[in-house]
Order: C-alpha cells, then sequence, then structure tokens
C-alpha cells in the first residue's frame, strides 16, 4: 500500500518541477505581500476607504486577460515556453521594483498605480497561460493533476505569510518596502529557471502557425459542451466572486475597523483554508464535475456565512471557507480543461480558461465596489454569494443532463455515443 505522504507529494520526484516549486514559493510570497500593500495604498493613503477606485484598479489589473486573448494563448502553443516566462516573470519584477521606489520616496500617485497595474496585468496575461501549461513540460500528462494541486499549494502557503509580512511592514516602515521585496522576489524563479535540466522536459508538440490560431481554440470550445458549461461557471464566480481584495479590505476598514496587521492576517487566516484545500486537491487522482458542484455551492455558502458574521474572527473562519471552495472550484476547472483538452490546443484553451475567470474583473470589481461602497460590504459578499450558487446550479444542469442523454461523458473524455 503507498504512503499517502508521497501520493500526495508524487510530482516532487521530478527535480525541474522541485526547483520550479521553491522558486515559485518565494515569489508566490512577495506577490501577495503585493497585493495586500497595493490595496492598502490605495484605500488609505490616495483615496479615503473609495472601494470603487479599488475596484477601477483591479479592473485595470485584469482587463489584459481579455483584451490580449487572441495572442496569449496562441503564444503559449507556438513559442518556447521556459523562455517566454523568464520574459514575463522578469517583466513584473522590474514593475514592483519600479511602483516600491514610487512610493518610497512619496511620488507614487493614483495614476502611476493605474498604469503600472495594467502593465503588471498585461505581463501576467501572457505570463498565466504559460505557467499553467508549463507544468506538464515538468511532470507529464499522469502527474499533472498531482502537480496543479501543489501549485496551488505552493500559492496558497504563501497566502500565508506574504499577506502578514506585508501588514508588519507597513505598519513598521512603510508600503513601499513590500513592493521592492515582491521585485526582488521575482529572482528565485528566474534563477530556478536558469538551473533547469533542459533534456527532462517534456517538451509537447507545438501548434503550428496559423493565422486563425484563436479563432480555432473558440471553434474547439464550442464544440465541446463540458467545457462551455465550465467556462460559464468560471466566469460567474471570477467575475463577480473572486474579489477578494474588495471584500477583505472592505470589511477590514469599514466594519471590522483593523489596522494594516488585521488585514493582512485575514488574508493569511482565508489561506489557511486554501491550503486544506490543495491538500485535498493533490490527493485526489481526478476532477470531476460533481467536485465542481461542490466547490462552487460551498462557496455561496461561504460568502453568505461572511456576509452574515459580526467579529473579526467569525469573519477570518468564514474566509477560510470560502477559500477552501475556490481552491477546490478553480483547481478542478485547471485540471479537467488540461486532462480534456489536445496538447496543441491547451496554450488557447488554458488562455480562454484565464480570459474568462479574471478577464471579467473589469466588469465585476467595479460592480462589487460600488455595491460596497452604497450599500456597504456585507451587501457585496451577498453578490458573490449568488455567484457561487448560480455556478452550482449551472453544474447541477450538467449532471442532470448527462443522467438523462443518450451520451457518456466522463471528466477525462470528451463525450461519446455509447458503444
Amino acid at each position: 500500500m503507498k504512503n499517502p505522504a508521497s501520493r500526495t507529494f508524487r510530482s516532487l520526484r521530478s527535480y525541474n518541477f522541485r526547483l520550479w516549486t521553491i522558486g515559485g514559493l518565494v515569489s508566490n510570497i512577495g506577490t501577495w505581500m503585493q497585493r495586500v500593500a497595493q490595496d492598502w495604498l490605495v484605500l488609505t493613503q490616495l483615496t479615503h476607504h473609495d472601494a470603487s477606485t479599488l475596484g477601477i484598479v483591479m479592473g485595470l489589473q485584469f482587463a489584459p486577460q481579455l483584451l490580449f486573448l487572441p495572442w496569449t494563448g496562441s503564444a503559449a502553443d507556438r513559442l518556447n515556453q521556459r523562455k517566454l516566462l523568464l520574459l514575463t516573470q522578469a517583466t513584473m519584477g522590474v514593475l514592483a521594483l519600479l511602483l516600491g521606489g514610487l512610493t518610497l520616496t512619496g511620488a507614487v500617485r493614483l495614476w502611476h498605480v493605474y498604469l503600472l497595474a495594467f502593465l503588471s496585468g498585461s505581463a501576467a496575461a501572457l505570463d498565466a497561460p504559460v505557467r499553467q501549461t508549463f507544468v506538464a513540460e515538468l511532470v507529464g500528462d499522469s502527474d499533472l493533476p498531482n502537480a496543479v494541486a501543489l501549485n496551488s499549494m505552493s500559492f496558497n502557503a504563501a497566502q500565508m505569510v506574504g499577506p502578514a509580512v506585508a501588514g508588519l511592514l507597513i505598519a513598521r516602515i512603510g508600503i513601499g518596502w513590500a513592493f521592492l521585496l515582491n521585485g526582488l522576489s521575482f529572482g528565485a524563479v528566474l534563477l530556478s529557471m536558469c538551473f533547469f535540466r533542459i533534456p527532462e522536459l517534456r517538451t509537447s508538440a507545438r501548434a503550428q502557425r496559423t493565422t486563425s490560431g484563436f479563432l480555432e481554440g473558440l471553434r474547439y470550445v464550442w464544440n465541446r459542451p463540458d467545457l462551455r458549461a465550465i467556462l460559464i461557471m468560471l466566469f460567474l464566480i471570477g467575475t463577480f466572486g473572486l474579489n477578494f481584495p474588495i471584500f477583505i479590505s472592505t470589511m477590514a476598514v469599514s466594519v471590522l475597523h483593523t489596522d494594516a496587521r488585521g488585514f493582512g492576517l485575514l488574508s493569511s487566516v482565508m489561506a489557511m483554508g486554501t491550503l486544506a484545500g490543495s491538500l485535498i486537491a493533490a490527493n485526489r487522482q481526478r476532477a470531476s464535475v460533481a467536485s465542481l458542484l461542490v466547490g462552487a455551492g460551498v462557496f455561496g455558502l461561504g460568502c453568505t456565512f461572511a456576509a452574515l458574521s459580526h467579529g473579526y474572527w467569525w469573519f477570518g473562519t468564514a474566509l477560510a471557507v470560502v477559500g477552501a471552495a475556490a481552491l477546490t472550484f478553480t483547481n478542478g476547472t485547471n485540471s479537467i480543461m488540461q486532462l480534456t483538452t489536445e496538447p496543441t490546443m491547451r496554450g488557447r484553451v488554458m488562455a480562454l480558461r484565464v480570459g474568462i475567470a479574471l478577464g471579467g474583473t473589469p466588469i465585476g470589481a467595479p460592480f462589487v465596489g460600488w455595491v460596497a461602497n452604497h450599500f456597504g460590504p456585507r451587501w457585496s459578499l451577498g453578490v458573490g454569494a449568488l455567484a457561487g450558487f448560480t455556478a452550482a446550479l449551472v453544474a447541477l444542469l450538467v449532471l442532470a443532463r448527462r443522467r438523462t442523454s443518450s451520451t457518456i461523458c466522463t471528466p477525462i473524455t470528451a463525450c461519446s455515443k455509447p458503444s
């Protein structure tokens, strides 16, 4: 009988994946430090607790996911993924250093944050589909679900550390240092990729260069009802539910009346839930639509609990539940979409996934921020709850259709007629 721990961490047998995970952990800690610091900068120094402005910053940061969608997926399918990642990671590091310098010198203005958020988001738009599909080159398809879960575990472990460290830095020495340290943290990823064992990379077939690459990806997804349903669910939760910077910051400032350290700790508490969800996902062999149903439903319940909670720790407990549910849902969509997609189409399909999950933020974040400003932070959490319940309903409809259909569908194959 296999050791459960060896099953959970089986992808780490790969030397390249171990390096990637270590470098990613350091960089992710810096990323979470910047997220908290940027939110606090906008809410407390550049505006007077204006959630709508924070929503605009988020919108600018994630708008490139949709704006550049016709090119990002094609680049992931056709170009050298390792070299692309070196470029995108270095770019985001330089932009973080620039924001840190502006903040430390006292020269930072709101338009600087707007511009740098958009530029950083543009680099991230190219980075995201490449980074997600690159995992398959590190470990192969057999360990892909496990590697995706361990990647999320690294990201969420960093979420426990980064916001708490950012809160301490802001309180003790200033916001700018969080941005500078994030910029330096990208060096860990760049260094790890420089030491890869290149012959051990499992390079998949590259797509041929055509003028209709993006349209091919759209047609591929449109002809797959299972993928269409997943993208609808992602749009709902990504657009109206994954607005945690607004949910947490407005509750911390306007309802719980806590300081930067308390704000950072709430993000760390939420990460405990996502880390627990990562461990469960790493043990799971395959994701399914049923697991997406559970994730979306619990996400809605967690947001409801958070909206109704009274007191700092009750709110923190609700955030942990929301974090675990969000991780279960997003990891499941990642695994299902990669494993059911042809290798030459993965980059474009994953770009669509990221673009729809994050690209709806320019719509959802300003709206959620407006709700928080005019009706209160609790009502903005209600918007997230409604998104989760609606996505769960979509999953229920998919499962019901499968039971009554004459076709056979599984989460790891396309739908096919019964023999």
